[in-house]
């Protein structure tokens, strides 16, 4: 089979590929393996870095960051070198889809925040890194990790089209969308002013 043809087999392979490598729970096992305890029931019961570092270890925390941001990476890389523009799009989607959904936790999964910034370093890095500094200064400026994930997925679709990066404006819109339905208890509580900040016990 022709991995590189955008037939509708072959898109729903690396579909399969993109869903696979992103449902891989990094948070869940490197709390496992350091005896941290079971994610699922600290916190806010999420499999991502922000709850691996309420177990109060932040080198577990930073790993499991750079894993999940990784594993959107690689789905995206690894269908750029093989495979049209389409099924890198489409890896993208199901690597994300894969994290938020994993079938292995019954599709409870993590919000998607790190998947999402490395899935966009991966396939147009100025966008990537452009959503990382909104990331970033949203979180020096307000302190609400929460916050600095919508506003960065928010304005991900019009940093696109500005970078000259049109095709990617509908896949990110649909991204924003998910990470916005998976933080509407965020959202809630920043309403409310009940959202912890960065750094808050």
């Amino acid at each position: 089979m022709d991995l590189s043809s955008g037939s509708a087999g072959v898109l729903a392979l690396w579909a399969a590929f993109g869903y696979g490598l992103g449902s891989i729970p990094f948070g869940l096992i490197l709390a496992k393996t350091m005896n941290l305890g079971d994610l699922r029931k600290i916190g806010s019961g999420n499999i991502g870095a922000t709850n691996v570092l309420r177990t109060g270890n932040k080198g577990a925390a930073a790993l499991t960051l750079i894993l999940d941001g990784g594993k959107g990476a690689v789905a995206v890389l690894i269908a750029l070198a093989y495979a049209v523009e389409s099924a890198a799009q489409l890896a993208a989607l199901a690597a994300f889809l894969g994290h938020c959904f994993p079938i292995w936790l019954g599709f409870k999964g993590g919000k998607g925040v790190a998947t999402f910034l490395g899935l966009l370093l991966a396939l147009h890095w100025p966008l990537g890194l452009a959503a990382c500094a909104t990331w970033l200064v949203m979180a020096v400026v307000m302190r609400y990790s929460s916050l600095s994930a919508l506003t960065a997925a928010g304005l991900s679709p019009v940093l696109a089209a500005a970078l000259g990066r049109g095709d990617l404006v509908w896949l990110l819109v649909v991204l924003a969308a998910l990470i916005y339905w998976r933080h509407r208890a965020n959202i809630a509580r920043l309403r409310d002013g009940t959202e912890t900040k960065i750094g808050q016990k």
